[in-house]
């Protein structure tokens, strides 16, 4: 079965924008593997405009299923990981300034710089996962560079999505195969939702995870945090 790992930087946003400690991010994230969640998701940013450092040492010895770390690998973020030992680091381009996630590694341009950080991560133990659009070559470039798995960028799939399922999945089924055919585990995230999420994973069922965030954070505002996880694990079936 695909695992949910969700995504709770939107929870310390909301708490950022007060001060204080409400909400608990800690406690959201035992919440939410209490509430049927196999994974949860940070992404430290060096502003720690949502996620802080302290965040991540706080959760990493009381979390009790996997812990993914996502962002790009600067000194800072790979002292980080290599200090939290999550059970998966996942590496995303992203510019320091950057709002959210917008493209997948030119793995073909940066593959030395790539493998220098597979070696790393893995030497630590930690399983790594690097962030790829669809196009083929770059996922054989990632698998070049070592990477354990790929996350698959889905923004494209997602906004395709409502006007031609058929259209906007197809290049993910190919880049899925691809993906299978290279040995590398797979996992998918970015703009995935209660709307299109079975669509994906009925065609792709051999996804390894999801991570998802803002469209959970956002759907649990009216369904309530335990029944929106029972929604997206309901997609997973």
């Amino acid at each position: 079965m695909t695992k949910l790992s969700v995504n709770i930087n939107k929870i310390a946003t909301l708490r950022n924008a007060r001060g204080g400690n409400n909400p608990d991010v800690v406690k959201v994230a035992l919440d939410c593997e209490k509430f049927g969640a196999e994974g949860i998701t940070v992404h430290p940013r060096p502003d720690e405009r949502h996620i802080r450092r302290s965040d991540v040492y706080d959760l990493r010895p009381l979390l009790s299923t996997e812990f993914n770390i996502e962002g790009y690998p600067s000194k800072e973020f790979i002292d980080l990981v290599l200090k939290v030992k999550p059970h998966q680091v996942t590496l995303v381009p992203d510019a320091p300034d950057q709002i959210t996630s917008n493209a997948g590694w030119d793995t073909k341009t940066n593959l030395s710089f790539l493998s220098e950080l597979m070696d790393t991560f893995g030497g630590a133990g930690i399983r790594t996962s690097i962030f790829v659009g669809t196009d083929i070559e770059l996922i054989e470039y990632a698998a070049k560079a070592g990477a354990d798995r790929v996350e698959l960028y889905t923004e494209p799939y997602a906004t395709l999505y409502p006007t031609n399922p058929e259209a906007a999945i197809a290049p993910f089924v190919e880049a899925a195969k691809a993906v299978r055919s290279l040995g590398m585990g797979l996992n998918a995230g970015h703009d995935l939702s209660l709307v299109n999420l079975k669509y994906m994973h009925d065609n792709i069922p051999w996804l390894d995870e999801v991570s998802i965030g803002h469209a959970l954070i956002s759907d649990a505002l009216y369904l309530g945090l335990e029944k929106t996880i029972e929604e997206y694990k309901n997609c997973l079936r």
